[in-house]
């Protein structure tokens, strides 16, 4: 039989490296969902479109590109919110949509899930991708398809496909090679040119350092920025949104620079003193920058993104970080590590008996125990920001420190979980946001995902209580530790004290056959030193 629509489609996905499709079904997927069955724990199902969103959110964040397939209008309009988070924070989404045939729409008929028009959903999701397609001739199909995967990965930016459910199943051709990306080499006189400038900048400098941003994780440059800091000896911090873009057992790893969040005194001194600092792919974000009280002069600053690079003011447009940083690499000859280094010796913690938790004695723990072997993912708010001092391996740290969604990290670690299965998720969330998206636990086992959950119980919105505080700021209140049970499947406890977060953590830790949920009791209005900081910057601006 001629392969179909569907078949292209699916042959796109497997050879991107994908081997899974996060979602929920329904009956303008139904074809599609029959055909995904044909590969045993390709499809996973979701509780929820927006926690499918999420789940395929981090897999791409930690296996370069992820997918997930929803039908239309109910279910396509509720991914919005995650697929607006990936274009914000770089991540290469593919959002497939099913949709109603086309000998449904003659006469434009009132077919349910419909909004306004049947194009509804398209021109929505055109606002918040990079690319988007409605699949609807076979002859096209192939070309769309390939073009869709092309530039997710080649922008790292989400994509969308619409496909009428009678198209799915038309014969059509091959795919098309994958477009070349359209700035694959930049005009050589002038990269060498920005090479030249850069090189003399670095040379000229007493104190130079480099700061590692989201880019570096989201385009591969990792190892390259390992040899770099290797060969030249450059001290390296990260950027709240990029951390664990590099390892934070490199022995040039220095910390979080986020202005008056950073991670301890010493980074930001040690960033701010400097004479030449080299960012390399980072966003100029309000989080990023501690609510933009980072303190660098421009003058001795390069930073270069996707597409151009400023050396203090000259701007070399064409010549992105990739071009950038893998022409320092090629210069200095410079190579990356044989082998990842010994992990550094964590803080230890030692509870003080009968003493109430803490956000502050909270983190510390987490500090002291999780690192290599972990998949950490720690939702907005302060468990975010009291996550600024951990300690993750390289590419083991997930967050949206950007775009700031609710609701992420529980999801996340369903698609964390399976794109990386030799680490184990650990979800930080606190209980407002794991009311939103708590329930996308009840699938994880059923997929063999079996994070370590840790509720921050702090009675409400602690994010913005100090910024105005009111009634608005509470949520209901739930017996957390009880949601194992409720589901099926996995543990749950309850503590209040440092020696009962303790115990439970390293009980969870230990115990990696099913889900464990700990339920981290603290006072509502505690939080960490970091968030404390920003949000009495934000209180000022409300």
């Amino acid at each position: 039989m001629p392969a179909t629509v569907g078949d292209r489609l699916i042959e796109a996905i497997r050879s991107s490296g994908c081997d899974r499709v996060f979602g929920v079904p329904g009956d303008f997927t139904l074809l599609l969902n029959h055909m995904l069955d044909q590969h045993p724990g390709f499809f996973v199902g979701a509780a929820d479109e927006q926690g499918a969103g999420f789940a395929a959110d981090a897999y791409a964040r930690l296996r370069g590109i992820g997918v997930v397939m929803v039908t239309w209008g109910v279910g396509g309009l509720k991914l919005v919110n995650s697929t607006a988070q990936a274009w914000a924070e770089s991540v290469p989404v593919v959002v497939i949509s099913g949709a109603p045939g086309l000998a449904e729409r003659e006469g434009n008929p009132l077919l349910h899930h419909k909004v306004k028009d049947f194009d509804t959903q398209m021109q929505v999701m055109r606002g918040v991708t990079e690319y988007a397609a409605y699949v609807h001739d076979a002859e096209a199909a192939p070309q769309q398809i390939a073009e869709a995967f092309a530039v997710a990965m080649r922008t790292s930016r989400p994509v969308y496909l619409e496909i009428p459910r009678d198209v799915v199943g038309l014969p059509c051709g091959p795919l098309p090679p994958v477009p070349p990306p359209h700035d694959a080499q930049p005009d050589p006189e002038v990269l060498e040119a920005c090479l030249d400038d850069v090189q003399a900048a670095l040379a000229d400098a007493e104190r130079p350092v480099m700061i590692s941003g989201v880019l570096v994780a989201r385009l591969g440059l990792q190892a390259e920025v390992d040899a770099l800091a290797r060969t030249a000896g450059y001290p390296v911090a990260e950027t709240l949104l990029g951390k664990s873009s590099i390892g934070s057992d490199d022995p040039w790893f220095k910390g979080v620079y986020a202005g008056a969040a950073s991670s301890d005194p010493e980074v930001r001194q040690l960033i701010e003193d400097s004479d030449c600092v080299l960012v390399l792919g980072a966003y100029i974000t309000d989080l990023n920058t501690g609510l933009f009280t980072a303190d660098i002069e421009r003058a001795d600053t390069v930073i270069s993104h996707q597409g151009v690079t400023y050396v203090g003011v000259r701007g070399y447009e064409g010549v992105g970080v990739t071009h950038l940083v893998r022409g320092l690499v090629a210069r200095l000859g410079a190579t990356a590590p044989g082998r990842q280094p010994a992990p550094r010796v964590r803080p230890p913690f030692t509870p003080s008996p009968g003493a109430p938790l803490s956000a502050g004695a909270l983190f510390q723990a987490l500090r002291s125990r999780l690192g290599p072997g972990h998949t950490i993912i720690a939702e907005a708010g302060d468990s975010l920001m009291g996550s600024i001092d951990l300690r993750p391996e390289e590419s083991g740290f997930l967050a949206t420190a950007y775009y700031a969604s609710l609701g992420y990290a529980v999801p996340a670690a369903l698609g964390a979980g399976l794109a990386r299965p030799d680490r184990r998720p650990v979800v930080i969330v606190g209980d407002g946001a794991f009311q939103m998206t708590g329930l996308e636990l009840g699938g994880m086992a059923r997929a063999g995902v079996h994070p370590v959950v840790v509720v921050i119980n702090n009675d409400g919105y602690a994010t913005e209580r100090p910024m105005m505080d009111g009634a608005f700021n509470d949520v209901p209140r739930m017996r957390y530790a009880m949601f194992p049970h409720a589901m099926g499947s996995g543990t749950g406890v309850k503590v209040d004290t440092e020696e009962g977060f303790v115990a439970a953590l390293d009980e969870a830790l230990a115990d990696d056959t099913q889900l464990r949920l700990v339920e981290a009791v603290t006072p509502r209005d505690d939080i960490s030193p970091q968030l404390r900081s920003l949000t009495a910057e934000l209180g000022k601006r409300v």
